[in-house]
């Protein structure tokens, strides 16, 4: 295959984006819209939010990959990392000749040019800590570009292309494209950048844990003289990275080592307050409606960043307070009854045990029911079998329907939902396994009761069980 077209021309007018639907992709195709350019993009896995996000924006979705779908009027095709090269479009690129390339080549060409990148890298919190500095840059009046992979309820959206001088990215791990395998975040070469932690994930690319930490190595060691990164404090493979930092990381978490260190945490009405000190001395006071330790630890993170840009920490404090989060994290759908509902995107052990760890200080008066839906490249594989029993400890009641999508994964390798379910009830936990989303509605319809709070996580739709939950909720409570 030619890839000698792998390169973005001089002059760009109409580009096409394969597998606009991808958060990422999607976020792009808006930023380049906005921006000026004719953007069309094609997907096969169109369905909300993304699709009407795409809509609102006025960017047409052409369904499924089809040659036509190329114009020879196209003159640079994105290419996203979901699309093989025995995709059809992609096929019809390289013979028509037309230029391509990745989508972190895009972002640096079209996004990145002139502006100093602040990147934020890890297995977890990612979208979280970049959306927070995004926000408050913002309400600093600092007129940030950003592309993230949630959508941010400040702004509605997980794209801006702003006035001002930095570009706010989320570093993702995952590989670039079929013709590039290394991870996206080695395109990026950050201003200032942050690691919240290194663990094993997407199983579907790396092998082993050795591997994970290879791909954050080389983005370490890539770090510019000129350029800063923030650590977490915690994390045995986080450490083994750090090794290979040109330069001494600051490091912030609760450690008395730390530089950037947060303690003093008081839960209340619905807030959490914080006092955060900096090389021992105090910062200052801060209040965020985020839940939980490990939002505290993005939020330090964003605050060192911040105060390198020069930000004081007033203007820091007043955007943390006016910070709405992100949606499909923590996000409470709906209260029906007495009943909250609320949304998340957790899927790895830790992110399963810090979620609910966070959400139950915040419901102290009913039981926290979770459900987790098994749907990543990670989760419907057996790799975390034996670690999952023990992120649900501080539920009250699970449930855990079947796995989706596991027609193409070896047997040996699939997730069970019904071991998992097993090994929680001789932990000497409530936890039912089930078929699909219909049937734990159903569920848990019947055994909700006032103050409780039912923790949904799962990284796709669901089968719109959110809704639906709270619709039955609300029949239930009319009757």
């Amino acid at each position: 295959m030619d890839l000698t077209k792998n390169k973005i021309p001089s002059n760009v007018s109409h580009i096409h984006l394969i597998g606009v639907c991808g958060s990422a992709m999607g976020a792009l195709a808006c930023s380049l819209k906005s921006m000026g350019y004719h953007v069309t993009g094609s997907d096969q896995a169109v369905y909300p939010p993304m699709s009407t996000f795409l809509k609102k924006q006025g960017i047409k979705i052409q369904i499924g990959y089809l040659p036509e779908h190329i114009k020879a009027s196209a003159d640079l095709v994105v290419i996203g990392n979901t699309a093989k090269k025995t995709n059809p479009e992609v096929m019809t690129t390289i013979e028509q000749g037309l230029f391509f390339c990745s989508l972190p080549q895009a972002v640096n060409h079209f996004m990145g040019n002139g502006k100093k990148l602040l990147v934020v890298t890890g297995t977890h919190g990612k979208t979280t800590a970049s959306s927070i500095l995004a926000w408050i840059l913002e309400s600093a009046g600092y007129s940030p570009s950003f592309l993230i992979g949630g959508i941010l309820k400040n702004f509605d959206c997980n794209f801006q292309v702003g006035s001002g001088d930095y570009l706010v990215l989320e570093g993702d791990e995952y590989d670039t494209s079929f013709f590039d395998k290394g991870p996206k975040f080695m395109h990026y070469l950050p201003h200032s950048a942050i690691l919240t932690s290194v663990e094993f994930d997407h199983a579907d690319i790396y092998k082993d844990v050795a591997a994970v930490q290879k791909a954050f190595r080389g983005f370490v060691s890539q770090i510019p003289s000129e350029g800063m990164l923030f650590a977490a404090d915690t994390g045995a493979y986080l450490e083994e990275v750090l090794s290979d930092s040109f330069s001494l990381p600051v490091r912030y978490g609760q450690k008395d080592t730390a530089t950037w260190r947060f303690e003093n945490i008081k839960i209340q009405q619905g807030q959490t307050t914080f006092d955060v000190f900096y090389n021992d001395s105090l910062f200052g006071s801060f209040t965020t409606s985020m839940m939980g330790v490990h939002n505290l630890a993005n939020t330090i993170a964003c605050i060192g960043v911040l105060h390198r840009i020069g930000l004081s920490a007033s203007q820091i404090a007043k955007g943390l307070l006016t910070f709405k989060g992100i949606k499909r994290r923590q996000e409470i759908r709906g209260v029906q009854n007495k009943i909250t509902v609320l949304d998340d995107f957790a899927h790895h052990p830790t992110a399963v045990t810090e979620t609910i760890r966070a959400v139950k200080p915040f419901f102290p008066n009913g039981r926290l029911i979770a459900v987790f839906e098994p749907r990543t490249n990670s989760s419907r594989r057996n790799f975390f079998q034996k670690d999952y029993p023990y992120s649900f400890i501080k539920a009250d009641l699970i449930c855990i329907p079947k796995p989706p999508l596991q027609e193409n994964i070896d047997p040996k390798e699939r997730f069970c939902s019904k071991t998992l379910v097993n090994d929680l009830q001789k932990l000497g936990k409530e936890a039912y396994f089930f078929q699909d989303a219909s049937d734990i509605i159903d569920f848990i319809s019947d055994k909700a009761k006032p103050e409780d709070v039912i923790l949904i996580m799962s990284n796709g739709g669901f089968d719109n069980i959110h809704e639906r939950l709270l619709t039955r909720l609300k029949q239930k409570g009319d009757r």
